[in-house]
């Protein structure tokens, strides 16, 4: 049998709870006694079980996204032709689990331009790009390849935003 002041304590705590501690108090309040007549332990709520906004990556951090390939497949200081989001692309490794990628597209006539080892090489009119940074180094391309955005993830290229 209840007694008359665990009554008015549950519904003091009923009625006056208010969003998710108030309900978490409420429950604490309705624990079931011990056979024994002692109450049973509760477990108060602390802020830090709380989800909170700055939970997960921080803020500064790329969000990771599709697979790309294998870092083991980019040889160091070399670069390979690849496919990103189904359209062609570059991803070279300038020094070892650092990578980046370019779109392939020549920016002189949209040719496609394939990995050289240290360079891209567009086979239409032989402009020649830095792979390291996708800069022209020979024209008649006057601007850099389009970068895309890649991370590092384990042993994985996967994109980055």
């Amino acid at each position: 049998m209840t007694e008359p002041g665990d009554l008015t304590r549950r519904a003091v705590l009923t009625i006056g709870s208010v969003g998710a501690v108030g309900s978490a108090l409420a429950l604490a309040g309705c624990a079931a006694d011990e056979p024994d007549g002692s109450a049973s332990p509760s477990i108060e709520p602390t802020l830090e079980d709380e989800p909170t906004a700055t939970s997960g990556p921080a803020p500064d951090a790329p969000a990771l996204g599709d697979d790309v390939g294998a870092l083991a497949d980019v040889p160091v200081g070399g670069s390979i032709d690849a496919t990103i989001d189904g359209e062609p692309a570059l991803i070279a490794q300038p020094t070892a689990g650092q990578v980046v990628a370019f779109s392939a597209i020549c920016t002189h006539q949209q040719c496609v331009v394939a990995a050289a080892g240290e360079e891209f090489h567009c086979p239409c009119h032989g402009s020649i790009y830095e792979a390291a940074t996708g800069e022209v180094v020979q024209g008649p391309a006057i601007d850099p390849l389009t970068p895309i955005a890649v991370a590092v993830s384990g042993d994985r290229i996967v994109t980055a935003s």
